[in-house]
């Protein structure tokens, strides 16, 4: 077989090379949501900030959407007991490039310095507990999504990727100080 033939020289990819002339401007990215939450918040101020700030679980779902072997992409997930959520803040408009964070009412911050919700693309990422599958359907914990979020994708937790012992808090650490 040619494709175990060290002596088979195949042409070089090039796809990082081709497209580095090209301006972060002059790109175009199209994505399609894989599903829908199914969440009990249905206004973005009585959502929780984060989901490990919510003062009770209140469980959803994510069902994800027929006709695209989700079902099969699902296949082993439910071994994992926390997935991160990449979904689309649908509700809001525009962006600011300095915020007043929660944590700190007497300073702006760069939004990329912070979890604000508007940002230059409306990504939201959420960790959440995975409760159980059915089919398409996701059950999991505690969530800061509103009801009809479109979720991007889907990703498991691993502990020893996720978690950075040696993580500082940024300017947050500062505040305790």
């Amino acid at each position: 077989m040619t494709w175990r033939n060290p002596s088979h020289k195949k042409d070089v990819k090039t796809y990082a090379a081709d497209a580095k002339g090209m301006g972060a401007g002059q790109q175009h990215i199209s994505m399609q949501p894989i599903g829908v939450v199914n969440s009990p918040y249905q206004e973005r101020f009585a959502t929780p900030r984060q989901p490990a700030y919510a003062v009770e679980d209140k469980s959803a779902k994510i069902v994800l959407d027929a006709g695209h072997n989700y079902e099969q992409a699902l296949q082993d997930l439910q071994t994992f007991s926390h997935i991160w959520i990449v979904y689309w803040m649908h509700l809001n408009q525009g962006w600011n490039p300095l915020v007043k964070p929660p944590r700190d009412k007497e300073h702006k911050h760069g939004v990329f310095s912070t979890r604000a919700p508007h940002r230059p693309n409306s990504i939201g990422l959420s960790l959440v507990s995975l409760t159980s599958i059915v089919g398409r359907v996701l059950h999991i914990g505690n969530h800061d999504m509103l009801d009809g979020t479109p979720v991007l994708d889907i990703k498991p937790y691993i502990k020893e990727a996720d978690m950075q012992e040696n993580a500082n808090n940024g300017w947050i650490d500062l505040l305790k100080v």
